[in-house]
C-alpha cells in the first residue's frame, strides 16, 4: 500500500505521524521504503538521528524525492517495498500531486482550535481534483494534538465528518509532549522510554485502523 500524509496546511504533525507509521509497520515485518518529499526535509533529519543512535527495534529505507520523480520513482520502486509511507509537507505542492497520482491512500492530520479546519474544503478540492487522475485515491483525516475531551475536539470532529470527498476516522492522537520527545531521539513514541502508553496506544490505534489490523 501506498499511503501519503499530507494535507495543504503546516504545522500539523504530518512528519510525526509517517515517521512513526513507518517504525510501527517495519515493526510488524513489512519492507517499507519512507520517501520525503517536504522540501523541509524533516522526516530524513529523523531517520538520520535514528541511524546515528542505531534505534533498538524496526528498521526502514528513506529517500528523498521532488517534483514528478515522486511519481515516477515511486512507481518504479514500488514492486521492491511492501509499504511505501509518503511525506509531502503542509502544502499544495507538485510533489504532493504527483504522489496522489499513485497513492492508494491520503491521510490528512488537523488540529482543532487552529487554521487547519479552514482548509478543510482546498483538501476537499484537491482530492476531488487528483481522483480524476486517480480513481482508486481514499482520503482519510482525523484530529491530531486533540485536547483529552471537550468542545473544540467535537466541533472539529463535525467539521471533517461533513466535508465531501473526505472520510472521518475517529482516531485521535492527542497533545502530549511524548511525541515530540520521541522525535528529538529518532524514537516512533512506542519505543520511548519512560514509556507513555496513552501516546504510544494512541499511534498505535491510527496504525491498525489504516492497515486494517483488527487484533489487540
Amino acid at each position: 500500500m501506498i499511503v501519503v500524509v499530507g494535507g495543504i496546511k503546516g504545522g500539523s504533525g504530518k512528519t510525526t505521524v509517517a515517521t512513526n507509521l513507518a517504525v510501527l509497520r517495519a515493526r510488524d515485518g513489512r519492507d517499507v521504503l519512507l520517501i520525503d518529499a517536504d522540501d523541509q526535509e524533516t522526516a530524513s533529519d529523523f531517520t538520520l538521528l535514528r541511524n546515528e543512535r542505531a534505534a533498538p527495534e524496526a528498521a526502514y529505507t528513506s529517500i528523498k524525492l521532488t517534483g514528478q520523480a515522486v511519481r515516477t520513482e515511486t512507481l518504479r520502486l514500488a514492486d521492491k517495498y511492501a509499504e511505501i509511507i509518503i511525506d509531502t509537507g503542509g502544502r499544495d505542492t507538485t510533489s504532493q500531486r504527483a504522489a496522489l497520482t499513485v497513492a492508494d491512500v491520503l491521510l490528512v492530520p488537523f488540529v482543532p482550535r487552529s487554521f487547519d479546519i479552514w482548509t478543510l474544503d482546498k483538501v476537499g478540492e484537491l482530492v476531488g481534483e487528483m481522483r480524476i487522475a486517480n480513481s482508486a485515491l481514499r482520503a482519510y483525516v482525523f484530529l491530531n494534538r486533540a485536547d483529552p475531551r471537550g468542545r473544540d475536539n467535537n466541533e472539529a470532529a463535525a467539521a471533517l465528518r461533513e466535508t465531501e470527498g473526505l472520510e472521518f476516522i475517529a482516531t485521535p492522537l492527542g497533545t502530549r509532549k511524548a511525541f515530540g520527545n520521541a522525535a528529538a531521539q529518532g524514537l516512533a513514541v512506542s519505543e520511548l522510554r519512560p514509556r507513555d502508553a496513552k501516546a504510544a496506544q494512541e499511534m498505535e490505534r491510527l496504525y491498525r485502523y489504516l492497515y486494517d489490523i483488527s487484533e489487540i
